[in-house]
């Protein structure tokens, strides 16, 4: 092969690699009665390099005949820019949300429609990324992609929704969970879905249920579907593959479409002697990437949860039984203990990503994929290296990642709140927001080009100091955290009494008031944020200048490799002498 044609090769991947949707989410949902406080808490991490915004969608009254765009969504099957938009932002629409009008003088295309549905009189408030997160009435969403036997494209008028749709219409739409079960249901089955597999966790302040869909490639319209309620005292965690098993039709804590069993046997991929219909095995296809890409995750978040059980890391094969469908926690959780979750690197465990060769002398924990297959050994060679990393919790890809927490004892205004973090979770803080409180979202959560560089943008912020801290990760992981938890220390701290000072205002009557105490905090905190990532970085960059340890006690102060790595990679068959080394054949 001729160097040119090895470089196109190359280059033909990296669009491949670069262009690949948010395939790979973890979601957990835990009961209000697994919660600390009563809450229905929803957690997601979105891991994919795409559109990092958190946008502020306003409640909207439409006139009668009104009809609502729906548009391709980036996160389904990659960038197709002849639906509009940009590959990093996923959405263009004046009318939609002010954070969506970015078209302007020389900006983004506008977002083409795959299709038009018929408007509702009024839609509700909600937060909005690359997929719905929580809307005013405390209905809450997570999400994780799923690898689908059935994986169409979309077809203008024919197939036109996948789940980033279905969940802000449902947002707009739906005071409780089962309703926004009903209503995306009725959707995927009218309408059409396309795309790959997809969980969507679906809450409110009382219950808490999961969503899985996948496309249908038949003639027609329509797409199949099943929910299933997840208890109240218990935990659930998704992780790129379906989750639930079989479907019974006479199950109150299940729903699912009319079509599941008629698709199933017209697919041979089932029949009613066969027993009941498994859904994972029957419309999932395996794991999404390798063998305990979604398992291992699945482990590991149950045992955390619930060490008493004595999960097996090892599993006989995709379609394990061995990790239920949820687990009751040991101890009652909070959004302290979700975050360590998603924070998690395997640590302490066999698998501890922190340890070993690949994480380099100070510890780093993130694995780059991809690439590794199509390596130059040299030139007009392609070096074929077989094998996989652990797929962690706390992945270097994640664009945000966040906490819903549903609470049915306050007003909703004040109830819910997502706790946002953007980038990566370990070297990130989640900031509290509040989806029926906030008026709008600052600016600097609003605004994000992964493209640019951009001092305004929170995710460029976190972003630029999670790369710097691959330099050093072992050192630097400490600065970050010191300033990370002194900020989520205030949050936790001070949630009590915002929320109190609120909740007299409310009660007052002045809603007005305590929207706008709720909207200047959030305004506040972020800015603080800001200015001291920023101010971090700065830090970082002064303190570890050149591989040294830079402070006024000393410059330049020695950081050597840790001696273990040095024998590893060879060290002690450097230049001592000179003497010619016997070759160590």
């Amino acid at each position: 092969m001729s160097y040119k044609l090895v470089k196109l090769a190359i280059a033909q991947m990296l669009i491949l690699v670069l262009a690949s949707p948010a395939l790979t989410c973890t979601t957990i949902l835990v009961g209000k009665k697994a919660s600390v406080d009563r809450a229905v808490m929803v957690s997601h991490s979105d891991d994919g390099l795409n559109d990092a915004r958190l946008v502020y969608v306003p409640a909207k009254d439409h006139k009668p005949g009104a009809l609502r765009p729906v548009y391709y969504s980036h996160c389904s099957l990659d960038f197709k820019p002849e639906w509009g938009g940009t590959v990093s932002h996923r959405l263009v629409d004046d009318f939609r949300a002010p954070a969506y009008a970015t078209h302007g003088k020389g900006g983004d295309p506008k977002s083409i429609p795959l299709g038009y549905i018929p408007e509702v009189a009024h839609t509700y408030a909600y937060f909005d990324a690359n997929y719905g997160i929580m809307n005013e009435h405390q209905v809450s969403i997570g999400e994780c992609t799923d690898k689908a036997k059935i994986t169409p494209e979309p077809e203008a008028g024919k197939r036109i929704f996948y789940s980033a749709e279905l969940s802000r219409v449902a947002l707009e739409r739906s005071k409780t969970a089962h309703e926004a079960i009903q209503i995306m249901g009725e959707l995927i089955e009218k309408y059409g879905y396309y795309g790959t597999g997809e969980t969507l966790l679906v809450a409110d302040p009382n219950e808490g249920w999961v969503m899985e869909m996948s496309g249908d490639d038949q003639a027609g319209v329509s797409g199949v579907w099943v929910a299933q309620r997840v208890p109240d005292d218990s935990l659930f965690v998704a992780a790129n593959q379906f989750r639930i098993r079989e479907v019974l039709t006479d199950n109150p804590d299940m729903m699912h479409s009319a079509n599941i069993f008629q698709v199933a046997q017209d697919k041979g991929w089932w029949k009613p002697s066969d027993g009941n219909l498994d859904w994972t095995s029957v419309y999932g296809d395996g794991e999404f990437h390798h063998p305990y890409y979604s398992l291992r995750r699945v482990w590991r978040v149950q045992s955390m949860v619930a060490p008493s059980l004595n999960l097996p890391a090892w599993a006989e094969g995709p379609f394990t039984r061995i990790y239920p469908f949820a687990v009751k926690p040991d101890q009652k959780l909070d959004v302290k203990n979700i975050l360590a979750i998603h924070r998690d690197n395997y640590e302490g465990t066999e698998f501890d990503l922190t340890k070993g060769l690949a994480a380099g002398p100070f510890g780093d924990p993130d694995r780059f994929e991809g690439g590794a297959e199509s390596l130059e050994a040299k030139e007009g060679d392609l070096s074929v290296v077989k094998g996989e990393f652990e797929r962690p919790l706390n992945i270097y890809r994640c664009v945000y990642s966040y906490v819903n927490q549903s609470r049915g004892w306050l007003p909703s205004a004040i109830g819910g709140v997502t706790w946002f973090g953007p980038d990566r979770p370990a070297t990130s803080v989640f900031m509290p927001y509040y989806a029926g409180g906030n008026t709008d979202l600052p600016k600097p959560i609003q605004t994000s080009d992964i493209l640019k560089l951009d001092r305004g943008s929170m995710w460029t912020a976190f972003n630029y100091v999670a790369n710097q801290a691959q330099l050093k990760y072992a050192f630097m992981i400490k600065d970050i955290r010191a300033v990370r938890d002194h900020h989520e220390s205030a949050f936790f701290g001070g949630q009590t009494e915002l929320e109190t000072n609120a909740l007299k205002l409310w009660d007052k009557g002045d809603t007005k008031a305590a929207k706008a105490l709720l909207t200047k905090h959030s305004d506040q905190l972020t800015s603080d944020v800001l200015k001291d990532w920023w101010t971090l970085s700065e830090q970082l960059y002064i303190r570890y200048n050149d591989g040294y340890l830079n402070t006024k006690e000393g410059i330049a102060q020695a950081v050597f490799y840790p001696a273990w790595w040095l024998k590893q990679v060879g060290y002690e068959q450097g230049p001592m002498s000179y003497a010619k080394p016997a070759d160590p054949r």
